[in-house]
């Protein structure tokens, strides 16, 4: 389960646009990665001083500058000034508790995105902040980790000339990002549909205690999922429907297809939480008829034993004057009766369905 960031108590009293960092720190320092590129070039290098990414902001090819880290206040606040961020975007860029949204300033757009991944060692979901800056001839890309991130696709195109998106502008950059952490939603409920299906054999199976705690576990993640994509509509969908100049008609055919994307995993979203609901009210029920079921063969057990110990209790009474103590037969003819009612009773039993 995804922990809540800590540290928005250091903002209590400080004025807006303050650079305070809420969130996870990563282990890391920052990484800044350049790619720059025209439909004929392409120059990709890490950037080690931040003075080097300013010569990038008017020239006329695209420039991609993906930041991995948003602890630092000094640095983001260089690149803020440089590109001409307002002060709450890049005190939202360093809030990493941000609510999926998009925000039009007239000479850029700015995004928040949640990035899902899976991770198979550990078999849970993580979640990372993405901010994005769509500008004129430049994205501008914040990370909240080092870890890795779902762009390497987009990374392996850029370095193919003949690739659509070398031709496109910075415009189709930002939704070609998009697309992908969109895309990579399916892969994270993929796994989840793979876990709902094994938890809902086990109900079926045999219910356990482990078996309700693996559904209150997939239920809070389906939570935090859902908290995650939800938003996401809301963004594209002004995304697609924005009158700026910075995106492109060719584009917002686009940026509708990921709209389509987006309601697909909220619908998969809501079908897996009704899923996990009716589960739970499976497995009450099925721990319910197995308590039924033991209660119903306790009961057959002691309704079998009540002639019997009616029996037993009469001749075990010491009265001097019982003919049937003196019989030669009597002791054979006393289980012989005990054996009969037990047995006549598992027939009237049987007969009602009562087994």
């Amino acid at each position: 389960m995804q922990k809540q960031p800590r540290g928005r108590a250091t903002k209590v009293g400080l004025p807006p646009g303050s650079l305070v960092h809420i969130g996870r720190r990563p282990a890391g320092p920052l990484r800044i990665t350049l790619i720059d590129y025209t439909s004929d070039t392409l120059q990709e290098r890490t950037v080690t001083d931040i003075g080097e990414c300013f010569a990038f902001k008017d020239s006329d090819s695209v420039t991609w500058l993906n930041v991995e880290g948003v602890h630092d206040p000094e640095l983001l606040g260089g690149l803020g000034s440089c590109f001409n961020l307002h002060p709450l975007v890049v005190e939202d860029i360093m809030n990493t508790d941000q609510r999926p949204k998009i925000e039009d300033y007239g000479e850029y757009c700015y995004a928040v995105l949640k990035m899902l991944r899976f991770d198979e060692a550990l078999r849970v979901m993580t979640s990372e902040q993405v901010s994005i800056i769509l500008g004129q001839r430049y994205v501008l890309s914040f990370q909240e980790g080092a870890a890795g991130d779902v762009f390497n696709p987009i990374r392996e195109r850029l370095k193919n000339d003949k690739s659509r998106i070398r031709r496109m502008g910075n415009d189709y950059l930002a939704y070609a990002l998009i697309d992908a952490i969109v895309d990579h939603y399916f892969v994270v409920l993929e796994h989840f549909g793979e876990r709902i299906e094994t938890v809902e054999d086990e109900l079926i199976s045999r219910p356990m205690p482990a078996t309700l705690q693996a559904l209150h576990e997939l239920k809070r993640e389906m939570l935090y999922l859902r908290k995650s994509v939800w938003p996401l509509r809301e963004v594209v969908g002004s995304l697609q429907r924005s009158e700026s100049e910075l995106i492109s008609d060719a584009t917002r055919i686009y940026l509708k297809d990921v709209y389509d994307h987006a309601i697909h995993a909220i619908d998969t979203i809501e079908t897996y939480r009704e899923m996990l609901s009716g589960m739970l009210d499976i497995y009450l029920s099925s721990v319910s008829n197995r308590l039924n079921q033991v209660m119903k063969v306790l009961t057959i057990i002691a309704t079998i034993f009540m002639p019997l110990t009616f029996l037993a209790g009469v001749y075990g009474m010491n009265f001097k004057h019982m003919p049937e103590l003196e019989w030669v037969w009597s002791y054979p003819l006393l289980w012989i009766v005990m054996i009969a009612i037990a047995i006549g009773m598992l027939i009237m039993f049987r007969r009602k369905q009562w087994l």
